[in-house]
């Protein structure tokens, strides 16, 4: 892990600062006042790099930050006591990773990289005072909670209804629309730099599995999936195949 940290600093275009990506994030909600912004770009601590693979939070860490990934992939995820693993959640940049997990006294489950990633913090004491400064902000925040609550549900679903081949097809259509809600993708086409392991243990299947449902989705000329970039190449019929209703995002798409 890098041991030089610093603060956010917000990049600029054309004279303009561009909005950090929880801000980016936040505006899918609310618009946010200048003083929003700036009390955003200053709550974020501690920028660092860190490596592909790396844990962040390890289950049983007294948590006192709610990290932001500004850049790259991490996952929450828990192994089983004989080593399999359970992937709960993908984090993408501008996802928080544990709000408010400093009012607990243990993190119930690891935080670990899938990529390198940009990772900021911000304090327990500086997320109580921006809140209460800002009823936006405040709104924000309990709309992002509210928002991965909505998300862990239809993981449930899918787990628990869902066929392989729509639980990926499902997985598909939510990346790509929290991808491109963030400003990330270019067209139809976006970074998903994540295994067929790390998707059997976010999906609950084997890697033999979800190769096959991949190797469906790609004949039945839905998706494409090489050099950690995802292709679709028909959004209509991969929503319709995993019933995929983008109303749980809440966003303005």
């Amino acid at each position: 892990m890098d041991a030089r940290p610093e603060r956010f600093v917000a990049p600029r275009q054309q004279g303009r600062r561009l909005a950090n990506p929880l801000a980016r994030k936040f505006l899918n909600f609310r618009q946010l006042s200048r003083t929003d912004e700036e009390a955003l770009d200053n709550a974020l601590e501690r920028v660092q790099r860190i490596g592909s693979r790396e844990d962040i939070v390890q289950q049983g860490d007294a948590p006192r930050f709610v990290h932001v990934i500004l850049e790259g992939w991490a996952c929450h995820y828990k192994h089983l006591q004989d080593g399999r693993r359970q992937i709960t959640s993908l984090l993408l940049p501008g996802d928080l990773c544990d709000p408010p997990m400093f009012l607990l006294k243990t993190a119930g489950q690891s935080l670990g990289t899938l990529t390198a990633v940009t990772l900021a913090r911000i304090p327990a004491e500086t997320m109580q005072a921006i809140t209460t400064q800002s009823a936006t902000l405040q709104e924000c925040f309990w709309w992002d909670m509210l928002v991965r609550s909505e998300i862990q549900r239809e993981w449930t679903v899918s787990l628990g209804r869902r066929t392989a081949t729509e639980r990926l097809a499902h997985l598909f259509c939510e990346i790509s629309l929290r991808l491109k809600s963030a400003g990330m993708t270019n067209g139809v086409d976006c970074e998903f730099p994540v295994t067929q392991a790390d998707l059997g243990d976010a999906m609950g299947l084997s890697t033999v599995h979800v190769n096959r449902s991949l190797q469906e989705l790609r004949g039945g000329g839905l998706v494409g999936l090489r050099g950690k970039r995802l292709r679709i190449y028909n959004e209509e019929s991969l929503r319709a195949l995993a019933n995929f209703e983008p109303s749980y995002l809440h966003m303005n798409q």
